[in-house]
């Protein structure tokens, strides 16, 4: 940072742990972009999100930085909250159509109602079903206890193993390096694995409870 760089990427807390102990200066930014802005500002980010702009952006020049959001999914709020940032004249570039509320026509879908105290039996025989013995199945949960304790639950009939916040970097990429090669056949997160990961050939995935 201090023999000046093109192109910063980073989340916003320890871009403005860096502001504020004047390791970096972004008066002179030419360009800004937000990614999953949905998630960016829903999250309590909007508010470093402004911090960290604010000695970028002055009301009404020309001069402010060319602005990017990408976001899967734009509710009505996102492009609220994105004038702030943006031109009157911006451009809505859509990448998805009329398609936001298709699955994929070869993903067969079941819901499937069973109390919590059944639900790693019902999870062994779903797998056991659907994917087999060697197949590939991801379940998210909704917390690390419950990943923790899926994972070691005897009703599960696979070799399994947990991936969440709370297991270090290092390890995580020796588990998603071990799902991808079939050294264990059923991976259970938390929404840690949500996003960004690209495992293919996987048979099921299950979610614990709907997604919120």
């Amino acid at each position: 940072l201090k023999s000046g760089i093109d192109v910063l990427v980073g989340t916003p807390g320890r871009i403005k742990d860096h502001i504020e102990n004047s390791k970096l200066e972004l008066s002179s930014v030419k360009h800004v972009v937000l990614d999953e802005v949905d998630h960016m500002l829903d999250m309590g980010f909007a508010e470093q999100v402004e911090e960290i702009l604010g000695s970028s952006y002055k009301k009404g020049s020309e001069n402010n930085p060319q602005t990017l959001l990408f976001s899967a999914t734009c509710p009505r709020w996102v492009y609220d909250v994105a004038k702030k940032y943006m031109r009157d004249e911006y451009e809505q570039i859509d990448l998805i159509g009329k398609k936001t509320q298709r699955t994929a026509t070869t993903v067969e879908h079941l819901a499937i109602q069973c109390r919590s105290s059944q639900r790693a039996g019902v999870l062994g025989d779903i797998i056991q079903v659907y994917s087999g013995s060697r197949g590939r199945t991801i379940v998210f949960c909704e917390t690390k206890k419950e990943a923790n304790e899926l994972a070691m639950n005897a009703s599960l009939k696979q070799d399994a193993q947990s991936l969440h916040g709370d297991i270090p970097q290092k390890q995580r990429e020796i588990t998603l390096k071990g799902f991808r090669n079939g050294v264990f056949e059923v991976l259970i997160a938390t929404n840690v694995a949500a996003r960004g990961l690209d495992i293919p050939e996987v048979d099921l995935v299950i979610q614990c409870s709907p997604p919120k």
